[in-house]
């Protein structure tokens, strides 16, 4: 059995801007396992820097907190025991609307890995 706890894990900021704990990483944990889960928080009137996954998924499912979710030209306002789904090479971030920390999982298949992951310098959104 594999069990990691949030409360006793190291936090660090990511480079989409985000806190980020990394839970299920199948290269640090000796798991066999064909994805990644991490625990990100934005605080409140933050937001995760414009990024994409050239050849992986992400499923962010939201966990505490509001905010909203912006993947290529589309946004959508996102709460609690929300799922979104972010195809492979869509740009993607998301802004903390709320008064207290956004929380949530961020599953990555194939897992993540950082040559696969590609930050928007420009600041905004760009399209696929």
């Amino acid at each position: 059995m594999f069990v990691k706890d949030t409360a006793k894990s190291n936090y660090f900021i990511a480079a989409d801007n985000t806190h980020l704990c990394e839970l299920l990483h199948p290269t640090r944990e000796s798991l066999n396992l064909p994805y990644s889960v991490a625990h990100a928080i934005i605080k409140p009137g933050e937001r995760s820097r414009s990024h994409r996954l050239k050849t992986s998924s992400e499923a962010y499912f939201i966990l505490e907190g509001e905010g909203e979710m912006h993947v290529n030209e589309e946004q959508v306002h996102v709460g609690p025991g929300q799922m979104i789904l972010v195809p492979p090479s869509y740009w993607q971030h998301i802004c903390n609307t709320g008064a207290i920390d956004l929380k949530f999982l961020c599953i990555v298949h194939p897992m993540w890995h950082a040559d696969d992951e590609e930050m928007n310098n420009s600041g905004g959104t760009q399209s696929r």
